[in-house]
């Protein structure tokens, strides 16, 4: 378009606040004889069929959830539709603005947007009623994003024993909640029942999220050294980004917007300050799509630098592919997001070279599709960054790329100090995939103070950092003792009783702690000295790993657990699950991305590991080390009656357990902390417990049957309480090895 680019700036986010305005306006109840036919409001039937749920009344509950997510698609793509029927309607009054001039422009301008929103307006109201086109609440956003109309289902649909309907909903609920282990126990309980075929194991919602199978197949195709299908695959999933994304962005414009809150506008402002803070939203919501594509289902953070990873990947798979024109348009295209990067300014050298005398291809220019998106992007980040700088805007930029002269003088050095921030936070995980560094503080090959104790496998041998096995650590006896009193506390026990296990449904559980230990041995339930030797293990296991690992700081124990594991009989035939799947103690491991993320509901506290070993007679049960893949093996730990496994609870040891396919496993799992707050005070209260000898459980007793009693306080209780958006919690996820 032929005109000032700050004119054409300023109209976009005028044109956009007239549609939110409009739209608005059209969200206003009102009459339609139509109602009945027009897609209704889709919180209303989701509030509604959990009400259903929670009734008991199973038909109408899957009626309603059901009806909930289809609407909510619909309302999708009415609205997309909508948009680019009103589009190519309005194409012509767009196309006289090239030739308008001066004042002219303004009432072309206007006509413009006033005839697209009126078109939007009108459309929308065809296939919505009034009350459909309303903003949904945070909470039912939240809902959706996390696919929790998923969970419901799963229950109602086993309920009406269509397991087939069942299973396919725990598999789309579990697809965004990785992290829940219920769900994934029932996945493993409806593929073994009859009537359930692998058909009902598919993603629901995989038209939303087809980019990350394109982004996989991509991967699996590069590590066979297919290159020519490893293009084909990375450039359908630069395709598909760039649709998602398009996608997104309509929807933000599209849909009904509630005007902004605490955006800098004061209350008493009038329309032209609240226009203008409703049309920075508007500018903002499409910038985040760039986040919200680059978010996996299930996973917190984004990926970094997605769609510019994602070229690179394909010119270095077309070069491979020998489709040389191909890649230098591709790297074209990545240097327009970063156009002094040295490594693709010598690529490109090298690609031309390669081409020789093709003058034709050397002048490839980048795909106009990339060079609409940056164009795009940079004129809303101009926008946005004009009202950080002058109306107390806040706006977090999604991209890296973005150049420097984007951002107001002003703002520049808060930029770049952020943007310092972010990248010696990628360089560092770099650094750390690469080189598996441990900042963890410890540095093993201390001495081992207890007498009788030796060392079997070091840091060298299980090929990582701060890794040890230490043999002798028990006496056969005491290992007798302590599996007495697993036995004798089985039935009464602390966390599972016996229950499935809370990671496969091959195994079942047993665990007690400390405190619970006291307290039956208190009721005359167990054996008092037993119950003492449990405690006092933790503390020879903290003085030992304490020393090896040479703390610089004080080491306090953080949780102790007694755990046992029993292979199910009769449920072992065709097992290739795991007893307990790979994981990392105090992050949250992405083995596709090689990243351990430092979030809630990881035990960030936790900074040493430890399991002390009580038995051998059973099958299975290694304990395994891995690389941040989650599949090559870096070590094995095949238990026996005291022998103690030490390692560092970070991102340098991701772990797991083989299956239990035969007998009983028990070991003592314990935790360490350098943190004192995290400290276990379920210790303290057992050790306090013995020195009144018996006083404070009489009293503990008192409060229980007044009302008064307290929850047992621990480390676990005093973690941080925020859960992240889209991760379902299970207790004891990460409590036991």
């Amino acid at each position: 378009m032929a005109l000032h680019s700050f004119n054409s700036s300023v109209y976009v986010a005028f044109h956009l606040v007239i549609i939110a305005f409009l739209n608005l306006i059209t969200a206003v109840p009102g009459s339609s004889s139509k109602a009945v036919s027009l897609l209704q409001p889709y919180d209303l039937l989701y509030y509604s069929g959990v009400r259903s749920y929670f009734g008991g009344e199973w038909v109408k509950a899957a009626e309603l959830l059901e009806k909930a997510i289809l609407t909510k698609e619909s309302l999708h793509r009415v609205r997309r539709q909508c948009h680019d029927d009103c589009v190519a309607a309005g194409r012509e009054s767009f196309n006289a603005l090239d030739s308008a001039e001066g004042r002219m422009w303004d009432l072309w301008t206007m006509d413009w947007m006033q005839q697209r929103a009126e078109c939007l307006k009108f459309c929308i109201g065809r296939s919505v009623t009034p009350a459909g086109q309303l903003p949904v609440s945070s909470d039912i956003e939240y809902e959706f994003s996390t696919r929790n109309p998923y969970n419901f289902l799963q229950v109602t649909y086993y309920k009406l024993e269509k397991l087939q309907k069942a299973a396919s909903a725990a598999h789309t609920y579990f697809v965004a909640n990785p992290s829940h282990l219920e769900m994934r126990n029932n996945i493993e309980k409806y593929r073994r029942m009859e009537g359930v075929t692998a058909e009902a194991f598919q993603d629901r919602e995989l038209e939303n999220e087809k980019h990350w199978v394109f982004y996989d197949s991509a991967v699996q195709h590069e590590a066979s050294s297919d290159w020519v299908q490893a293009a084909a695959k990375w450039k359908a999933c630069v395709n598909e980004t760039l649709r998602q994304t398009d996608e997104c962005r309509v929807q933000c414009e599209v849909a009904s917007q509630r005007l902004p809150e605490n955006r800098g506008v004061d209350s008493a402002d009038g329309v032209y300050e609240k226009a203008a803070a409703l049309s920075l939203s508007l500018l903002s919501c499409r910038q985040s799509c760039v986040t919200q594509i680059a978010t996996r289902p299930g996973r917190i953070s984004a990926q970094e630098d997605f769609l510019p990873t994602q070229l690179e990947h394909l010119h270095i798979a077309q070069f491979k592919a020998d489709d040389i024109s191909g890649a230098v348009q591709t790297l074209r295209s990545l240097l327009l997001f970063y156009p002094s990067d040295k490594d693709s300014l010598d690529n490109l050298q090298l690609y031309h070279q390669t081409l020789g005398g093709d003058t034709e291809s050397q002048g490839t220019q980048p795909a106009q599709e990339i060079v609409r998106y940056i164009s795009r992007s940079l004129e809303e980040k101009k926008l946005l960054y004009f009202g950080m700088e002058s109306l107390d805007f806040s706006f977090t930029d999604p991209d890296l790329w973005t150049p420097e002269d984007v951002v107001p003088e002003s703002l520049r050095e808060t930029w770049r100090t952020e943007k310092e921030k972010i990248n010696e936070k990628i360089k560092e995980g770099e650094q750390q995939k690469e080189e598996q560094v441990d900042d963890s503080g410890f540095f093993s090959g201390g001495p081992v103070l207890q007498k009788g104790v030796t060392i079997t496998m070091d840091d060298e041998v299980m090929n990582g950092t701060n890794r040890v096995v230490l043999d002798g650590v028990m006496t056969e006896k005491e290992c007798e003792r302590i599996l007495q009193l697993a036995t004798a506390a089985a039935s009464a026990g602390d966390g599972y009783r016996g229950r499935r296990s809370p990671h496969t449904p091959h195994e079942t559980f047993e665990g007690l702690t400390v405190l619970r230990a006291v307290k039956l041995a208190q009721d005359g339930m167990v054996n008092q000295s037993d119950a003492r030797l449990l405690h006092e293990l933790g503390e020879r296991v903290r003085v030992l790993l304490h020393s090896y690992f040479r703390s610089p700081s004080g080491l306090f124990t953080s949780f102790t657990h007694l755990v046992c594991r029993s292979a199910v009989a009769g449920d072992q035939e065709g097992r290739l699950d795991l007893s307990h799947p790979v994981h990392v103690d105090n992050c949250l491991l992405e083995p596709e991305t090689n990243q351990c993320w430092k979030e809630p509901p990881a035990f960030l506290h936790r900074d040493l590991s430890a399991i002390l070993y009580l038995n051998d007679n059973f099958d299975g049960g290694e304990l395994f080390f891995t690389k941040r893949d989650a599949k090559t093996v870096t070590a094995r730990v095949k238990p026996s009656c005291g022998r103690l496994v030490g390692f560092s609870s970070g991102p340098v040891s991701p772990h797991g357990v083989s299956a239990v396919t035969s007998g009983r496993r028990c070991a003592l799992a314990l935790w360490f902390t350098k943190e004192k707050l995290y400290r276990d005070m379920e210790r303290e209260e057992a050790e306090a417990m013995w020195a009144a000898d018996g006083q404070s459980v009489v009293k503990k007793d008192k409060e229980e049957a007044e009302g008064g009693a307290t929850a047992g306080r621990n480390a676990r209780n005093q973690a941080p309480k925020e859960r992240s958006k889209g991760r379902g919690t299970v207790t004891g996820a990460k409590d036991e090895l």
